[in-house]
């Protein structure tokens, strides 16, 4: 396989993904534990959330596109996707601490909450979208050949699920022992050291800095365009909505459906995360680099409904623990190669566009996976009250079990199937793929001659 000349050192490599850890604490907590501690802890109305998500996701839609091509755009003395890391990062944890610091409960008042809560995690995604909109579009940038990508992709990951077990399965036991607000502070710390860590190993090439006058309707009208795109991302969206529904779902369903300490989910999502950080290596050596990322990516998705579906007949906790090992191995393989795939759409557009987009293609696929956020608020405010789940109750009626097993298992495995047909379709493999990597690798060598 050709490979571009200029190759990454092993040192810059784990310090750039070092960066990842910090930005994936905060967004993970958001996404596993908010809707917990706004809806449960805070006692915020389960249909005023789901209404407010909606509109919410819709802002958090819209702004990834707009930041992506103004990240192509930016023209500073740091490039033009750093400065969004460099200057976005404490802020970026500062506005995630306050996501815990409601000074308003739901049942005394609930619009001040809704208020507080709204304000603030408005303010933290668009802090979130541009700092990694900037950081995941320096990756095709830095790192030119699969075998780097995947490699990168693999220690990225490492800290990924490091930062999910600390983002998503920690929360819980640190709210108990530090309350909600010292978890998140010291969530923020951790994100802060980690960010700026990793900022002397990033770089940028100038020579791709081409599209100053690649207006905003054409870029939208070539991203749209690109089949590899659409089927990648949507494939992304559809996986991404399945495990928001699982990460969601687990506090309700271990306290609802299997009644047991909801701080249990420290040891289920823990377990299905150590499994899928040992899983990595294994995952690119003997999968990734054989397959490619498109076969690969089908198999973790399947693994992933095999290990989903028992979950919704689990009589105990320990067959959930077994259940979460299976996720854990299929979760290996969605998170090595998630980045990778849209790594070789970016590779595509460049060769048929000549102007290296990344942040348009990286801001449009976190257009369409936030869309997802807003399918699983609305499938979660439609499924639960139905089955009789309210806020207000003390006692929840019997009826919330079997709701949270089925949200726990139905949507999750419909978007996982989803996500595999998406990828079947997926153009970019096989001898074409070959084509574009070779014909890249010459442009990049003869700009480096040159």
């Amino acid at each position: 396989m050709t490979k571009y000349p200029a190759v990454t050192s092993a040192k810059t490599r784990m310090l750039y993904s070092l960066t990842s850890l910090g930005i994936t604490i905060p967004g993970e907590a958001v996404s596993g534990v908010i809707a917990f501690y706004i809806v449960d802890v805070m006692n915020l109305p389960t249909q005023w959330y789901a209404t407010f998500w909606f509109f919410y996701t819709l802002y958090n839609a819209a702004n990834n596109p707009v930041l992506g091509f103004l990240s192509d755009r930016t023209r500073s003395r740091w490039g033009r996707r750093i400065p969004y890391v460099l200057f976005g990062g404490l802020p970026y944890a500062l506005a995630f601490a306050l996501l815990f610091t409601a000074p308003y409960d739901g049942r005394s008042n609930p619009v001040g909450l809704l208020t507080y809560f709204g304000l603030a995690i408005i303010i933290w995604e668009g802090l979130y979208t541009a700092i990694a909109t900037g950081y995941y579009g320096l990756m095709p940038e830095m790192f030119g050949s699969y075998e780097e990508r995947t490699d990168v992709a693999a220690r990225m990951n490492i800290f990924q699920i490091l930062g999910l077990f600390i983002g998503a399965a920690l929360p819980p036991m640190l709210a108990n022992i530090l309350g909600w607000s010292g978890m998140a502070a010291l969530f923020a710390v951790i994100s802060v050291i980690a960010i700026y860590a990793g900022m002397p190993a990033m770089f940028e090439r100038s020579e791709l800095r081409t599209d100053t006058s690649f207006p905003f309707t054409s870029a939208m009208k070539a991203t749209f365009a690109n089949r590899s795109y659409l089927t990648a991302a949507g494939a992304q969206t559809m996986r991404f909505f399945a495990t928001g529904s699982l990460q969601t779902g687990i506090l309700f369903y271990l306290k609802y459906s299997l009644k047991v300490d909801e701080s249990l989910a420290t040891v289920i999502l823990g377990l299905a995360f150590l499994i899928a950080m040992l899983s990595l290596y294994p995952w690119r050596n003997w999968v990734a680099n054989r397959l490619d990322s498109r076969r690969t990516l089908m198999i973790a998705n399947a693994i992933m409904i095999m290990g989903v579906v028992p979950m919704g007949f689990a009589p105990n906790i320990y067959f959930t623990y077994a259940a979460a090992v299976i996720v854990g191995l299929g979760l290996g393989g969605l998170v090595l190669i998630g980045d990778v795939i849209m790594t070789e759409v970016v590779d595509e557009d460049e060769v048929k566009t000549g102007h290296q987009r990344a942040g348009m293609y990286f801001g449009m696929s976190g257009f369409l996976i936030t869309l997802s956020g807003l399918l699983v608020s609305s499938i979660f405010g439609l499924i639960m009250p139905a089955f009789g789940y309210d806020t207000l109750l003390d006692v929840q009626p019997a009826t919330v079990d079997m709701g949270f097993r089925i949200f726990l298992t139905v949507p999750t495995s419909v978007g996982f199937l989803l996500a595999i047909f998406l990828l079947w379709l997926y153009p970019l493999h096989g001898r074409y793929l070959g084509e574009i990597r070779a014909t890249l690798a010459e442009k990049r060598g003869s700009v480096d001659q040159g």
